[in-house]
């Protein structure tokens, strides 16, 4: 299913359908703060745009574009960026690169007995280095507990 402009912000909130997804935890409180922060010149733009050389590269390569202005420089919008955490992947995630992607680990997710799955949302600046996690959220938050397997008494 193809996807147009703001796929990966919009499930990121919910699924194909609209409805909400469960298990999101959203960090825009501590981004407002940290903002205030800089603009009160308690910090110094060094210390708020310091994003690693391999998220700038991913927001250039498969950000998806906002309308958001970027909060320090305001000469660039942000874009979001996401990586999937969990077992079998890499100790760095993966970067979402493809809107079939996300709904690929939210099927394996479902699925999974090795473990869970964790989508990172970051917004990110590829002209200042600008970037924040805005939100984090289960991939699998609808899955079955699995009840734990019993060990027979040996006497």
């Amino acid at each position: 299913m193809a996807r147009g402009k703001g796929w990966l912000s919009a499930l990121s909130l919910t699924d194909d359908n609209g409805h909400q997804l469960g298990g999101i935890v959203d960090h825009r409180l501590t981004r407002r703060a940290l903002i205030n922060e800089y603009r009160r010149g308690r910090l110094r733009r060094d210390q708020v745009c310091d994003a690693h050389p391999e998220l700038l590269r991913a927001a250039r390569n498969f950000g998806d574009e906002t309308i958001v202005k970027c909060p320090i420089c305001v000469e660039d919008n942000v874009v979001l960026v996401t990586y999937v955490f969990g077992p079998r992947l890499p100790s760095h995630g993966r970067c979402i690169t493809k809107p079939t992607e996300l709904d690929e680990f939210r099927r394996i997710a479902r699925t999974s007995v090795a473990g869970d799955y964790t989508a990172y949302v970051v917004e990110a600046c590829r002209s200042c280095g600008w970037h924040h996690l805005l939100r984090t959220l289960a991939l699998n938050p609808e899955r079955e507990q699995r009840a734990p397997r019993r060990r027979s008494a040996s006497r």
